[in-house]
């Protein structure tokens, strides 16, 4: 029997998914790829493999899920099976630098960046900004590794000081402060390739934006839940670059994503995070009657029904 393959590695934020997927009554399996083994003397089961593995996975001690996954993507492919979010996807979840390059392809406008490995080399990275930066990891997820600085003494500090905490590859990103007029971001969301909606995310104590439910039951340093009104889903807005983000989306093979963009003081957006496994806030879907996850699952059983 056909199903959807869920390929993931965290239960917590796949478990809406598979609510809604049950109440359509579409058959399913999940594929934690944590651990495992792949048989290539064997050809993989008709299906539709819906890719959600996350760039964070390491923070929940499942440091190669990405890589595994890959070599999983990598032997679907290679049978013509049909995926969501495909190898393309995956390479740009675990890489900021990726999405950076190619959403400027497209003409979407990333803050400045420089990528560095090694502390001095940072610390050099930063002497080319006027003003505040931030840095970030390359490979990061709920915003890890991001903070704030003002001068390069403060970064200097932070760099040779035990608290320094390096990104999962090993590549730091030294990134332009957008100063907000506001303290929030949005972030738009896609399915199947089309918008779906954008959701106003409050900041105003601090970086780690994770909208998951789950994430302020297992994340202490998501704080979901911890603000009201911290999520709000914004009634007829649409994002001023949506047809790009769209062409960008359809050309790199990515049918579900949240794409995160910054207005600035001049009212110029700025796009900064590719969101490949893409999680949604209840309480702001329920107060607008849109349900990220409802959505995903019947694109999903359409899609199966298609095979």
């Amino acid at each position: 029997m056909k199903k959807v393959y869920i390929i993931h590695e965290n239960g917590e934020w796949t478990k809406p998914l598979i609510e809604s997927l049950e109440v359509l009554g579409t058959p399913y399996e999940e594929w934690f790829l944590h651990e495992g083994t792949i048989d290539l003397t064997k050809e993989p089961p008709n299906g539709i493999f819906y890719n959600r593995m996350s760039a964070s996975s390491h923070t929940r001690d499942h440091r190669y899920a990405p890589e595994y996954t890959a070599g999983v993507l990598d032997w679907l492919e290679a049978y013509d099976r049909k995926i969501i979010n495909k190898s393309r996807a995956l390479q740009f979840e675990v890489s900021k630098i990726k999405q950076y390059v190619q959403l400027e392809k497209f003409g979407i406008k990333t803050p400045k960046t420089v990528a560095a490995i090694g502390k001095k080399q940072i610390i050099e990275a930063a002497k080319s900004f006027e003003g505040s930066f931030i840095t970030k990891h390359n490979r990061a997820g709920k915003g890890l590794g991001v903070k704030l600085f003002h001068t390069i003494e403060a970064l200097e500090a932070y760099v040779f000081s035990d608290d320094f905490e390096p990104s999962i590859d090993g590549i730091t990103l030294i990134q332009q402060y957008i100063q907000s007029p506001e303290p929030y971001i949005i972030r738009n969301e896609f399915v199947g390739g089309e918008y779906l909606y954008s959701v106003s995310v409050n900041t105003s104590e601090g970086f780690e934006l994770c909208p998951a439910d789950a994430c302020s039951v297992e994340d202490l340093f998501c704080p979901v839940g911890e603000t009201p009104n911290k999520f709000t889903i914004l009634k007829g807005f649409k994002p001023p670059a949506l047809e790009a983000y769209k062409a960008f989306l359809d050309a790199n093979d990515i049918h579900i994503s949240g794409i995160e963009m910054i207005q600035d003081e001049s009212g110029e957006y700025y796009s900064y995070d590719v969101n490949t496994n893409t999680n949604y806030n209840s309480d702001a879907e329920s107060v607008a009657d849109i349900y990220g996850m409802k959505a995903i699952a019947q694109y999903l059983t359409d899609e199966l029904n298609k095979l």
